[in-house]
């Protein structure tokens, strides 16, 4: 091989490992990756029912945050007891990786307020139209706090086996009184559906007694169902104040499952809860 024709084949060898090295040196660079722009991670939001509901309850609230990005979960509130139901959801949050906003409804804001405690990964509460009670405070007392409720006087009793023996009693919202009681503000054919499917409530939940508060430590939202008929809405403003809500809004007219009837509403507030806290 001669001096010219091995030059020639030095100069196509370095052009070759140059354009390799083009190729693949960005993607490999340390650099290139830690000068990148990463969008902040979303929170989970994890949705918790209340009484007489299932999780179908948050499926439009659902959808929206969906939309806006948010990893979303719903768990089914077992309705046994406080206890036993703060119990289960903690098991429920220590299993989501990265922060949460832990949204409760009615009773439910009250499994959120015990679950939450010593959940790190818990960074917001918000309350729709919920119980949120203190340390030793029992729902049942609580929610004769303010006249307005009719919640109690439509439910109808049935009593179950607990496995230990014992008999517990369930409650069930009565057919002719559901829907002014729980839901006036949605369709008669979509109430007929909720009221067939509900799910039962124990009378434990009423009460138990709360044995800690997760909003003295953790930042709070919260939403006023303005014609509430299960909680009054003059009990959920005390709640909230109580608990120094960064945020509340009230929506006139909406019934006790306001995050069914106005999805849109509840899912702003959630994220503002979201943002506030990432």
């Amino acid at each position: 091989m001669g001096p010219e024709l091995t030059r020639r084949h030095l100069l196509a060898t370095g052009a070759a490992v140059a354009g390799t090295a083009a190729l693949t040196g960005p993607l490999s660079s340390p650099a290139s990756a830690t000068d990148r722009p990463t969008a902040r991670t979303k929170p989970t939001v994890v949705l918790v029912h209340g009484g007489f509901a299932d999780a179908s309850c948050w499926n439009g609230v659902i959808e929206q945050l969906q939309h806006a990005g948010y990893p979303t979960l719903a768990p089914a509130n077992p309705l046994r007891s406080l206890p036993t139901d703060a119990a289960y959801l903690a098991s429920v949050l220590q299993s989501v990786s990265g922060p949460i906003v832990l949204v409760g409804h009615s009773y439910g804001g009250g499994v959120i307020t015990n679950a939450a405690v010593g959940i790190p990964g818990v960074k917001a509460l918000v309350y729709i139209a919920a119980f949120v009670p203190d340390k030793g405070e029992q729902l049942g007392v609580l929610i004769n706090k303010y006249p307005g409720s009719i919640i109690q006087a439509a439910t109808r009793p049935v009593p179950y086996p607990n496995p230990d023996g014992t008999t517990g009693t369930d409650l069930y919202l009565e057919a002719d009184k559901f829907r002014v009681a729980f839901a006036a503000d949605l369709p008669v054919a979509t109430t007929r559906l909720m009221q067939a499917t509900q799910r039962p409530f124990s009378a434990a939940c009423f009460t138990d007694a709360t044995t800690a508060a997760a909003w003295r430590t953790l930042p709070t939202w919260g939403l006023v169902a303005g014609a509430d008929k299960a909680i009054p809405p003059a009990l959920e403003r005390f709640f909230y104040e109580r608990a120094s809500a960064r945020k509340v809004v009230e929506i006139p007219g909406a019934s006790h499952v306001a995050m069914t009837s106005h999805p849109g509403i509840t899912a702003r507030l959630v994220e503002a809860a979201a943002d506030a806290t990432g």
